[in-house]
């Protein structure tokens, strides 16, 4: 029979299991970060640690979600001076089903010059960014970064309607206007 845990629920002890998928350890203790299915996975053989490993399987009426190093689109909603918020519309390359909130900080634009770095310069409300998720940050939002060449505003849409164009690494064009405008641009291969 299966058991059936959800988050903060004890799964076992770090001593004689390791966390897997869906599990963390804090104070030597292992916890679930989903709700799901508790499963206790045996190491190979080969394996130098030899505990088993625990696992929760989520619902697959939860969909996706997104975890540390996942790739996401997500839409800004608010600018402020040292951060923007937004909302994680796709996990790699699949929708996901409920809203996950999402923070790109300061710190986390883009790798050289971060004390120069100004977020109302970096992204719009509406604009649509490729990110790469950091951690679970805070209980209200993941941390995302856009810190690398191939991360940033993948879409844009200028005051007059229109889709915007990437005209270097630092400012789209509108089409129509031929207006430009300030954003962290990715790299599009």
């Amino acid at each position: 029979m299966t058991e059936m845990v959800t988050p903060g629920d004890v799964l076992g002890n770090a001593a004689e299991l390791k966390p897997g998928k869906g599990a963390y350890v804090n104070d030597n203790t292992i916890y679930a970060s989903l709700t799901g299915s508790r499963r206790i996975v045996s190491p190979l053989p080969e394996s130098l640690d030899q505990r088993a490993t625990v696992e929760v399987t989520g619902h697959k009426a939860h969909g996706l979600i997104p975890e540390p190093g996942s790739l996401v689109l997500a839409r800004v909603t608010k600018v402020m001076a040292r951060m923007a918020s937004v909302d994680i519309l796709c996990v790699g390359s699949k929708a996901v089903r409920e809203k996950f909130a999402g923070v790109i900080r300061q710190q986390d634009v883009r790798e050289t010059e971060i004390d120069k770095v100004e977020i109302h310069q970096s992204f719009r409300p509406g604009d649509i960014v490729r990110a790469v998720v950091l951690s679970l940050g805070d209980s209200r939002a993941y941390y995302l970064s856009t810190a690398k060449n191939e991360l940033g505003v993948v879409s844009a849409e200028s005051a007059a309607g229109e889709t915007m164009v990437p005209i270097s690494w630092t400012e789209m064009q509108c089409p129509l206007s031929g207006q430009t405008e300030q954003r962290k641009v990715a790299k599009v291969a």
